[in-house]
Parts: structure tokens; C-alpha cells; sequence
């Protein structure tokens, strides 16, 4: 019923087979891709919660994907590598990435670090249920539903919404919700936050009236 979704990019078979062994195990949807075309392809399919990428991969190396996502995409990115070159993490920081893990690691270390990385990007949390206008979300796996029915949220849009809730009753302009959301390094035009809130608001079905348009300056949630 939750979906936590992770796409892995590694190009060694029994290494794929391992993690996702273990992903699996702790309830992650996992896809895969084993060159680089094939995870533009899959970046391209659908939005992630956390991306482990290595960085040695027959075509585009790691640090071409790497630069990709950070262009269009806001996620928490893991790189593996066999490189244990202090030059190597820094130049991957520099570029966008959340953290490193060196080959040969344990499968275990790594679904730890992807928890600890979920958790301190808000996907994973220790308060994992907020009820509030029949709209019940669970922070630990980043679903909202109502009435017990999932809404299709994307990432995205759950963390428009979880905004909305953490800020209930308030008046948020265009700019700060996209900051809040998008992050302060985005570049978007504040247009981006209707088309959003106009996406959510008809996810939300009979409950859209709970986020309310201000006029000349952006919306907010009210408690119904």
C-alpha cells in the first residue's frame, strides 16, 4: 500500500541483485538501470524518493547523471563508487550529492544510510500520522489518502500538501511556498506554484476547498 521508490544505477549484475535483495526486504519499490541511457530513461518515466548511483557505468559516467538530476529534479542521491579518493567526494558534493558509499560495502550499511537520508529529507519521520480535514497523511511513507483511499500524489505534490498542512491557516505567498518546496537554489517562475496547487487541489477531490486562494499574494490551508 506504501510506496517508497528508489532507483538504483548499477551496471553490476550481483550487485544489483544483492541491494535490491535487501530493498526489498524493508518494503522499498525499487527500479533499476544498468547504463546511463537506460536511468535517463527511467528519470524520465517518473519522479523517486532517493537514487543510488554508481559512478564507473559502461556509457555516461555517474557524475553525467548526476548533473542531469540536479538540473530538473530535486532528490537525495547516493553515489557508489570504487574510488576512495578524497578529490572524487568533493568534486561529488560540489556536483549535488547527498552522501558516498564505497565499494565493497555492506548491504546493510547502505539501506542504513538510505533510511538516515530519507529521514533528514522528510521522507522517513518518527511523528508518521497527521489527520486534518479527512485528510489523513503518513509521513513515514510519504502517502496521503482520504477515507482510506490513496491519492496519487508525486513527490512534489505531497510536499506542496504537507506544507500546507505544517503551515494551516497561514497566508503563503507564491515565493515562499516555492521556496519551502522547490528549495531556495530553484530558479522557476512562481507560475509554477498554481499549476501545482491546481494539480493538488484536483487530487484532492471533494476536499480541495481547504486551500484557499489569497488574493495578491498566494493560498492557504484552512481547518475545516
Amino acid at each position: 500500500m506504501y510506496e517508497i521508490k528508489i532507483l538504483l544505477v548499477e551496471d553490476n549484475d550481483r550487485i544489483r541483485e544483492i541491494i535490491r535483495k535487501y530493498l526489498e526486504r524493508e518494503s522499498f519499490v525499487l527500479f533499476e538501470a544498468s547504463t546511463g541511457e537506460e536511468a535517463l530513461k527511467k528519470l524520465a518515466e517518473r519522479e523517486y524518493h532517493l537514487i543510488v548511483l554508481d559512478i564507473m557505468l559502461p556509457d555516461k559516467d555517474g557524475w553525467t547523471i548526476l548533473r542531469h538530476i540536479r538540473e530538473s529534479m530535486d532528490v537525495p542521491v547516493i553515489m557508489l563508487t570504487a574510488r576512495s579518493e578524497e578529490e572524487d567526494k568533493l568534486f561529488g558534493f560540489e556536483l549535488g550529492a547527498d552522501d558516498y558509499i564505497t565499494k565493497p560495502f555492506s548491504s546493510r550499511l547502505l539501506v542504513a544510510r538510505i533510511k538516515a537520508l530519507l529521514k533528514r529529507n522528510h521522507v522517513l519521520s518518527a511523528n508518521n500520522e497527521i489527520i486534518i480535514n479527512q485528510i489523513r497523511i503518513n509521513k513515514d511513507f510519504r502517502q496521503a489518502y482520504i477515507d482510506d483511499e490513496k491519492i496519487d500524489l508525486t513527490p512534489i505534490e505531497y510536499s506542496l500538501l504537507l506544507y500546507f498542512v505544517d503551515n494551516i491557516n497561514i497566508a503563503l505567498s507564491r515565493a515562499k511556498i516555492l521556496d519551502a518546496v522547490w528549495g531556495f537554489d530553484y530558479f522557476g517562475d512562481e507560475r509554477t506554484v498554481d499549476t501545482h496547487v491546481k494539480r493538488l487541489r484536483k487530487k484532492l477531490g471533494r476536499k480541495n476547498r481547504c486551500i484557499e486562494t489569497v488574493r495578491g499574494l498566494g493560498y492557504r490551508m484552512v481547518k475545516e
